[in-house]
């Protein structure tokens, strides 16, 4: 998937070679002016990177880096400051607020291209470790079953469906029969325990007790 690039700077002529560097990499490159321009292309489309200069009329760098790490939408979006300002309090600053690399003008196209490859494989490779660990928790957990002796153990795994929330055609689904089957065991279960509806079998499935695991 082609990623999306998001160019922030004043300067005319540095942005337009930023953006054809970019571009003849593969990247899907945006450009924007200043950080409020930036701050509405990134409420239309969410990039995966941002490069921003610092020194911006209006909102800087610095002011639309906080902006963007305040929001639970765009904490995580990575943020390149390309800059001429080289002090050691602007690197702290940016750092502080969330960048996660500062290059200097002037800067070889090469250096740049290497730095946005860089981060976006990292981030790459710690969202598929995630969605690795997510797979591999649920794939452990065990299923609840549901117990209880006036049922049977198709009435009982039913039972249980109902209190997870499921709907008879989710059931049905599930467990690979008819929805009429379900309704038929939901009848069931609901005559035996002599309840009147699926909220009290809900409810009483989750009590201490009555939901056990395997």
């Amino acid at each position: 998937m082609t990623k999306r690039l998001l160019v922030v700077d004043d300067e005319a002529k540095l942005l337009r070679a930023v953006a054809v560097d970019l571009r003849g990499e593969g990247y899907d490159v945006t450009t924007a002016r200043s950080g409020a321009e930036a701050l509405v292309s990134i409420a239309q489309s969410l990039p995966d990177l941002i490069i921003s200069d610092i020194r911006m009329p209006g909102m800087d760098g610095h002011r639309l880096a906080r902006k963007l790490r305040e929001s639970a939408r765009t904490a995580l979006i990575p943020i390149i400051f390309l800059t001429a300002k080289d002090t050691t309090a602007d690197r702290i600053e940016g750092f502080r607020t969330g960048v996660d690399a500062y290059i200097t003008k002037p800067f070889e196209p090469d250096e740049l291209l290497a730095v946005v490859a860089g981060i976006l494989r990292r981030v790459e490779r710690t969202h598929a470790e995630i969605a690795r660990m997510v797979g591999k928790a649920e794939a452990e957990e065990p299923e609840p079953q549901f117990v209880d002796e006036e049922l049977t153990e198709a009435e009982a795994r039913i039972a249980g469906a109902v209190a997870r929330g499921l709907s008879n055609k989710e059931i049905a689904q599930e467990f690979g029969i008819s929805v009429r089957t379900v309704e038929h065991h939901v009848q069931h279960i609901l005559a035996k325990k002599n309840f009147s509806n699926r909220v009290e079998l809900a409810l009483h499935v989750v009590k201490p007790g009555g939901l056990v695991e395997s």
